[in-house]
């Protein structure tokens, strides 16, 4: 390969495969494959689903048994292989990694499978590039499909690389690694604070601990008699006026409108198609009609009643086979027991608030450290920046 070894070559995809004595390949067709062959017990069978950002996603993985692993075995995965979903979201794959090897590319993936022959090109490093800017707008800008966008072989042959020397590669996957780690260390502090957030919910809701001096005996009662809901304001989309006031649909805050239909703070949870999350409003703002809004906080606090909602499981009240629709009725005689001292009320909100504040900071060091690596992967996988490598001489 001429010329530094961070600018590299441009290749294609399935140039590098075959340099390596690799293939790219289909996985099976539906026809090869049924839901009924599938076991609680046996080998993993990779799927779009399970696709992640260069990782596999083991939760609720499908599996085959022996017989049709040996049926299927031209499709079992070694270790470094990509896997890609063959339609809709045509950017996701997965790299293969040691302890996955032996596992079966599934229906509606394609995979690269390289080959034995790996002293020019590390695997580790192709499916990084493949996540870079141009290489995702190549592959979404070349997909065929109007409506589902798809990728065969073909496509996903002539995807261009830019291919450095090898040991170049090396050291931009070790970076890369490291920044990716980063990215890991703070989700794992999110799950824990997470974790130590539902346990609180948890204890703290239900009265199973008591914070210091709050002793009275807690209320029950439906839950009408506590957070009264009330179905939303319609406000067609063509309405909408830009403006100051949020307005909450069942899914959150979509617009802003120059209205305003509801006092802040406020409680608002969806009535239909999204049941079950509930966003708490700071100001005034239009609880939209696709969603319930608290008309009272006569008894109970505001952001007590954001988070006792949130505990609850509003998703329990949801009825109907289609679009998922909210059942008032049922939820207003559900009974619930609160403490009936709003100091208490306030009290547990601010333990609760004081963990969200530590989330949304880990959250927003989390994007910090993702976007320091997208930075690093446009320099680095494009050339842009160059990087020394041992034993490589100056230009």
């Amino acid at each position: 390969m001429g010329g530094h070894a961070g600018q590299g070559e441009f290749t294609t995809l399935g140039e590098t495969v075959t340099r390596t004595g690799g293939v790219i390949q289909t996985g099976p067709f539906g026809s090869q494959l049924h839901a009924s062959d599938y076991t609680l017990l046996g080998t993993p069978l990779i799927m779009p689903i399970n696709l992640g950002d260069n990782e596999v996603i083991e939760a609720g993985i499908s599996r085959i048994g022996d017989k049709d692993v040996r049926r299927l075995r031209r499709h079992a995965l070694r270790e470094g292989d990509i896997v890609f979903s063959r339609r809709g979201d045509v950017g996701r794959r997965s790299i293969i990694q040691a302890g996955q090897a032996g596992w079966l590319c599934g229906t509606g993936c394609l995979a690269a499978r390289f080959g034995a022959r790996r002293t020019e090109v590390n695997p580790e490093y192709v499916a990084h590039y493949l996540g870079s800017r141009p290489a995702q707008t190549w592959l979404q800008d070349h997909a065929v499909g109007g409506t589902m966008p798809n990728l065969n072989t073909a496509i996903l042959s002539a995807l261009p690389i830019r291919l450095p020397a090898r040991p170049y590669q090396d050291v931009v996957v070790a970076m890369l690694e490291d920044a990716q780690a980063a990215v890991e260390h703070v989700r794992i502090l999110i799950a824990k604070k997470q974790a130590i957030k539902q346990g609180l919910m948890q204890q703290l809701l239900t009265g199973q601990t008591r914070l210091p001096g709050h002793t009275e005996e807690w209320s029950t009662g439906p839950l009408k008699d506590f957070l009264p809901l009330q179905r939303g304001f319609d406000l067609p989309t063509p309405e909408v006026v830009s403006g100051p006031y949020p307005v909450v649909y069942s899914n959150g805050v979509g617009r802003h409108h120059t209205k305003a239909m509801a006092k802040g703070p406020g409680v608002v949870t969806g009535r239909s198609g999204t049941i079950g999350k509930v966003h708490f409003i700071e100001d005034d703002y239009w609880p939209h009609n696709t969603a319930l809004w608290v008309t009272s906080f006569a008894r109970v606090d505001a952001k007590f009643a954001y988070y006792f909602l949130a505990y609850l499981g509003l998703e329990r009240f949801a009825s109907g086979s289609g679009v998922p629709t909210f059942n008032r009725n049922d939820a207003h005689s559900f009974e619930i027991t609160v403490p009936p001292d709003r100091a208490e009320q306030k009290a547990i909100a601010d333990v609760l608030s004081a963990v969200d504040s530590e989330l949304e900071a880990l959250r927003r060091r989390l994007d910090k450290a993702s976007s320091i690596k997208t930075g690093m992967m446009q320099e680095l996988l494009t050339g842009r920046k160059r990087l020394p490598v041992e034993g490589e001489t100056a230009a």
